[in-house]
């Protein structure tokens, strides 16, 4: 329920508050006295477009926001949820649910459970097709819903195997195309014959490679060094020491020393003279260790930082491979499994098919009664039910509302309805039909007393107070008969005040009530005229 609605600087709305009640709200007020902008005011709350041009003169910036009871909301708090819209005349838009900001999008979407609204400029929920066949299937009730429950069940089961399908290459042409991907990965990795640490080698003799000449100069100095100046002079001391060595223990051990650092040297000596070889390359070589590392670098690149997780990758490609190539087993029984669950929800989709042909006949049949009472004796409305080739959540049903409101002219779709007056009064029946399961809790008329008068007035009015029952309604309207009809009336005038136009409010009682409706239907408040608002007024 719509609690209260404050608007600020919208046209010649200064600032004003609006605490409407449950049941039927009816606003009335001269022409130009601002009822549009109230009306205009909850579309752009909703999420509806805003010019600029709406900001109040003077003003840099435009506010509506409302308190609205939706406990249903996860985002209420006590069952209220705070909306506000803030527009500013640079073009900024700030739109507010509970405090957080949110798009414009966001908002219409949250607010399209919320409010509905009827009128010439407004797109409303009954003019989305894509909404048609949750009110059509609404009205159905049980006798769908059963097996629409049992479909959705299929259903989920149906898109889980899709999906199986589709992550185990169950598509042909797509199993072919990573296969000779893998392939190619795993044999580009193989025909390399990595080994591990092999790079670590290749690096250190790359560098030695690259050094050589500079390790060859100084091994040939250590060659000369040792061999022909450190072991001669090594070994003279050996033979020295041999000869007194019965002298004393000291030289026996000295002499072991000699001896260990001798033979020692001689292995370095051998080893450092191998090095001097090894440090000889030529061209061919050096070009052939780049080769080999610049294959390496290459494939650290595409699979892996080190050769270890380059061959831990090739493993992966080996059991892809292998789960690809055996896949085909699973995916003939995943097949299978999928056309026994098409042909379960192609037989119960066939059934909501004959059951919301039969119902749209039914529905469409009482939707065209009400359009008689409602001053529109030559409009027909039909509801469409089309089988699709695409299952959804649904089945295969596209259901769609559809009207033609002249003799001789061909069905079109509810958004395609010119007049204002027209498409409400449609609203209206629509509505007055489903009103037992229209979730939407507000509704809002704007124009549709145009038109109409006398016996029609009064059964607009009736089926709006039925309406009133199971939704908050709020109606602006010029016509006595649906003015009568109010639980709670408001007076919309305007008034000057130090040179400015604005708007204001004034919630009715019944006394006041009475003189308006009299006024409404006679323009002049006469004897007679009150008599008559009170005879409508108790027939309401």
């Amino acid at each position: 329920m719509l609690s209260t609605l404050h608007i600020k600087n919208i046209g010649i709305i200064d600032d004003l508050s609006i605490d409407f009640n449950e049941g039927f709200n009816v606003l009335t007020g001269e022409t130009g006295a601002g009822k549009t902008l109230i009306i205009g005011s909850l579309g752009i709350l909703a999420g509806g477009r805003f010019s600029k041009e709406m900001i109040r003169k003077g003003e840099e910036y435009s506010l509506i926001e409302a308190s609205i009871f939706y406990p249903q909301s996860e985002l209420a708090e006590d069952g209220n949820i705070i909306i506000s819209r803030e527009i500013y005349s640079n073009g900024r838009n700030t739109c507010k649910i509970n405090g957080k900001l949110v798009t414009v999008s966001e908002l219409k979407n949250f607010m399209s459970q919320i409010i509905d609204i009827h009128g010439q400029h407004d797109n409303q929920n009954l003019l989305d097709s894509m909404k048609h066949i949750n009110y059509l299937d609404s009205f159905i009730g049980e006798e769908l819903q059963n097996i629409k429950n049992e479909y959705q069940k299929y259903f989920s089961e149906y898109n889980e195997i899709k999906n199986k399908l589709k992550n185990n290459y169950g598509d042909a042409t797509e199993r072919e195309r990573r296969l000779d991907l893998l392939r190619y990965q795993y044999n580009e990795i193989d025909t390399a014959n990595l080994k591990t640490g092999e790079d670590e080698e290749l690096k250190e003799k790359h560098n030695i490679m690259v050094n050589s000449e500079k390790l060859k100069e100084n091994l040939n100095v250590i060659d000369v060094n040792i061999n022909e100046n450190a072991i001669e002079y090594i070994s003279n001391s050996i033979r020295c020491l041999e000869k007194i060595e019965d002298y004393g223990e000291i030289y026996k051990e000295k002499l072991t020393e000699m001896k260990s650092i001798y033979y020692e040297l001689q292995e370095t000596a051998r080893d450092l003279s191998n090095l001097k070889e090894e440090a000889n390359f030529d061209e061919s070589q050096r070009d052939e260790v780049e080769r080999r590392l610049d294959t390496i670098t290459s494939l650290k690149r595409k699979y892996g930082d080190t050769i270890e997780g380059i061959l831990e990758y090739k493993e992966k490609l080996e059991l892809e491979i292998e789960q690809i190539e055996n896949s085909e087993q699973i995916n003939k029984k995943l097949r299978i499994e999928l056309k026994q669950t098409e042909d379960k929800m192609n037989l119960l989709s066939e059934r909501m098919n004959e059951i919301r042909n039969r119902y749209g006949i039914i529905l469409s049949n009482k939707i065209n009664e009400e359009l008689k009472d409602l001053n529109m004796p030559n409009a027909k409305f039909n509801i469409k039910v089309e089988k699709q080739e695409i299952y959804n959540l649904n089945g295969y049903d596209k259901v769609e509302f559809v009207i033609c409101t002249n003799v001789g002219e061909e069905y079109k779709e509810l958004i395609k309805i010119a007049s204002g007056g027209e498409m409400s009064r449609i609203m209206l029946a629509i509505k007055t039909v489903l009103a037992d399961v229209d979730e939407v809790p507000i509704l809002i008329f704007d124009e549709i007393d145009t038109g109409i008068s006398g016996k029609a007035a009064k059964s607009v009015a009736e089926k709006m107070k039925v309406i009133s029952k199971k939704h908050q309604t709020i109606c602006i309207t010029h016509l006595a008969a649906i003015a009568a009809q109010g639980d709670n009336n408001y007076y919309i005038y305007k008034e000057v005040d130090e040179e400015k136009t604005r708007t204001n409010i004034k919630q009715l009682n019944e006394q006041e009530t009475i003189y308006e409706i009299a006024r409404i239907a006679n323009g002049d408040i006469t004897d007679v005229a009150l008599e008559n608002a009170k005879e409508l007024r108790k027939v309401s």
